[in-house]
């Protein structure tokens, strides 16, 4: 029996949402957009041309580009092993992945400070042996990977128990080899639930904020990612330049939406 609201219930509901994602989503981010270009398109683009907005630019896709590819293959391994095989520990592996969900990234970042900051657990060794990990790039790279963990594990996991482990033991009968039962049998079938964890990953490490600061030092041109680099920014009262590389993690929004939409449009489509 299908239960229907009356129309005025009905338009009230779709106001109400309407008017949450207007207030919430697009007015914040139509105003990064107008005051990015309040001093003219010559303004926006020399703020993105200075060379610490670069270094910015660049370390952030360095962070990404090492965390993300990482993420990759422990979500791969991580949702395969829970997925497919029952082991000793399986429930706790599922909780350490979620554990980013949990702590707060800048309680991660202090925790990384603990173990490798110079009065930290392991800062004498480090500090013997010539290594730099706070307020360095690996530092930022080891914030980044934390709390981008859960990711593509957790899109990977639920579509590998949905599919079972049939067509892989069919391959395997068939006479395929491990890898080119990966390649050909398992791949294909995850391969929009892997890139839908990959678009969500990639956008969570380069937006990162809290557990980059505490580990970064906040060095310009050095330690700085774009959300830092925009924090010191607006804290110099350089308001239109911090919105001018704001609107590059808008951006880096719209263009995640869109694909994600993509995404979820294929699989519909594809099941």
């Amino acid at each position: 029996m299908r239960v229907t609201e009356p129309a005025s219930v009905r338009w009230t509901l779709i106001a109400i949402a309407v008017l949450f994602l207007g207030l919430f989503l697009v007015l914040p981010l139509a105003t990064v957009l107008l005051e990015a270009f309040r001093n003219g398109a010559g303004a926006y683009l020399a703020a993105l041309r200075e060379p610490e907005a670069l270094a910015a630019v660049r370390l952030t896709l360095l962070a990404a580009g090492i965390a993300v590819p990482l993420n990759v293959v422990f979500g791969i391994a991580a949702a395969w092993a829970i997925a497919k095989f029952e082991f000793p520990g399986k429930q706790a592996l599922m909780t350490l992945i979620d554990l980013p969900f949990s702590v707060s990234p800048v309680v991660a970042g202090l925790i990384y400070v603990l173990l490798f900051g110079r009065q930290g657990w392991l800062g004498p060794w480090l500090a013997a042996h010539d290594v730099t990990v706070i307020f360095a790039v690996p530092g930022i790279v080891l914030a980044t990977l934390f709390v981008t963990v859960p990711f593509v594990a957790r899109e990977l996991i639920p579509v590998m128990q949905a599919q079972g482990t049939e067509e892989e033991e069919a391959a395997r009968v068939l006479g395929a080899g491990g890898w080119q039962t990966f390649w050909r049998v398992t791949i294909p079938n995850i391969k929009w639930g892997l890139l839908y964890g990959v678009i969500l990953c990639n956008a969570r490490a380069m937006g990162e904020f809290g557990a980059v600061s505490v580990v970064s030092g906040h060095i310009r041109g050095r330690t700085t990612t774009i959300p830092l680099h925009v924090e010191i920014l607006y804290n110099e009262y350089h308001t239109a330049a911090a919105f001018a590389v704001a609107s590059l993690l808008a951006l880096l929004a719209l263009v995640t939406l869109i694909i994600k939409t993509f995404v979820e449009w294929k699989v519909q489509h594809e099941h």
